[in-house]
This record gives C-alpha cells, structure tokens and sequence, in this order.
C-alpha cells in the first residue's frame, strides 16, 4: 500500500482539536494549572468567603437584636416584681403594728364594749307583741331602787301574760264503731253515740261504711281536747251501749 492511500485512510487530522485539547490538559497537569485558572478559583473563593461573612453578619445582628428585647423585657418584669414585694412589705408591716396596738391595749378595747351593753327585754310568742315594751332587767346606781324596780316590771309582766288567752290543744278523731250483726239499728246506734256528752268533746259529721255480709259500720268523727277528754274515756263511754255497738276503734287522730 502506497502512502498516499495509508494517507487517506487515516482521519487524525479531522479530530486534530481534540488531540490539542488532549494535550493542553496532560501539559497543565505536569506543570500546574495556568495564571489565569489560578486568578479564577482565587475569585470565585474570596466571593464565597464574602458571602459567608455577610450571612454570618446578618445572623449575629439578627440574635443580638432578639437578646437585647429579651433583656429589656426581663429588666421590665424584674421592676415590677420588685414592686409588687416592696407594697406587700409595706401591707404587711401596718398589719403587724395593728396587731401589736391591740394586743398591748385589750382593755381599753372591751370598755366601750361594757358601756355599750344594751338593755334586755323578754320576747313572748309570735302574739305577745305588746309585751315588747317590758324591761326586766333595768339598771339603777342604787340596788334597792334598782330590785324595787325590777320586781314591779316583773308583776306587771305577770300580769300581762295572766290575761291573755292560752293556746288549748286539740285533736280531730276518727271512730269506727262496729254492730253486732246486719240487723243492728245503725240509726239508734249513731243516736247513742252522740249522748255521750262531757266537757271538751264536740261531735262531728258521719257516714256509715259497708264491712261485709250486709253489716255496717258507723264512722263517725268529733274534735276533742287533750287535757280533758281522752281516746280511752270515748271508747269506755261507747262501749256501754252493749245491746249496739261491739267495738269501737280509733280510725284517725291528728292534733289541730
């Protein structure tokens, strides 16, 4: 083969740029990188040291801005505390001296007191209102005229309550008076019950009530007072009436 056409089979020369290149870089790597690539990184790191510098500025102005409000705050609130336990102080020592006037000084405290004792009067029942103006216990510098007068107001309120009407006690009772049989007259039954007549007794309305197998009983109703009739002398006086009545029985009783 000729040199010619060694020649034309080779293409070296048409990717000539990429052998400088290739070559350029094995050069810079033996001997150095050149001026100009130095000049490059030496820039581009001092621009980024620039801005570290400025972010690290702009952080440290940012936390001594925070600290300082902080501070002053605190500052502020210390103040105030400080205030706050300073008037508590002074609260708490006028305390202290009042406390120590009074316990230095109890009797001149109960004299007024002495002086002061009001006079004492007797209170009857919810209706003893006009007995209001009695005193009892009124005081005089003489001890004769003194217990002269207090009897004297002690009869007149004697007295008063002697003429006023006492309360009586009362009491509504029920009775179920009970026949023989069906053929009992309940008419003359009821008409015997009521002649049973003593002081304090007051007979009062009546029905009869059927028990079974056609009898009845007499349910009968009358007011009494307690200190002078009893269930027991009712049922005693009743049941004398043998040839009517059976039994008698306290249905209801409850006080008036």
């Amino acid at each position: 083969m000729s040199g010619v056409q060694c020649l034309a089979t080779e293409n070296v020369w048409f990717d000539k740029h990429r052998y400088d290149e290739a070559e350029k870089r094995f050069y810079e790597g033996a001997n150095g990188p050149s001026t100009q690539q130095v000049k490059t990184a030496l820039q581009q790191a001092k621009g980024r040291q620039q801005k570290r510098q400025h972010r690290n500025s702009s952080s440290h102005a940012g936390g001594d801005h925070e600290l300082t409000s902080r501070m002053k705050s605190l500052e502020l609130e210390n103040n105030t505390l400080h205030k706050v336990v300073e008037e508590m102080r002074a609260a708490l020592q006028k305390l202290e001296t009042r406390v120590a006037t009074l316990e230095r000084s109890p009797a001149s405290a109960a004299v007024p007191c002495a002086k002061a004792a009001p006079v004492q009067q007797v209170n009857g029942d919810d209706d003893d209102d006009d007995d209001d103006d009695v005193d009892l216990f009124g005081s005089d510098s003489d001890d004769d005229e003194a217990a002269r007068l207090k009897q004297e107001r002690l009869d007149a309120y004697a007295a008063k309550k002697a003429k006023k009407p006492t309360l009586i006690a009362k009491s509504s009772i029920l009775l179920d008076v009970k026949p023989w049989d069906d053929e009992t007259d309940m008419a003359k039954l009821e008409e015997c019950v009521r002649t049973v007549q003593m002081d304090g007794l007051l007979w009062g309305a009546s029905k009869l009530v059927p028990v079974g197998y056609g009898i009845k009983k007499l349910q009968i109703n009358c007011v009494v007072e307690d200190d002078k009739v009893g269930t027991d002398i009712l049922e005693e006086e009743i049941t004398k009436f043998e040839d009517f009545v059976q039994s008698v029985d306290v249905a209801a009783f409850n006080k008036i």
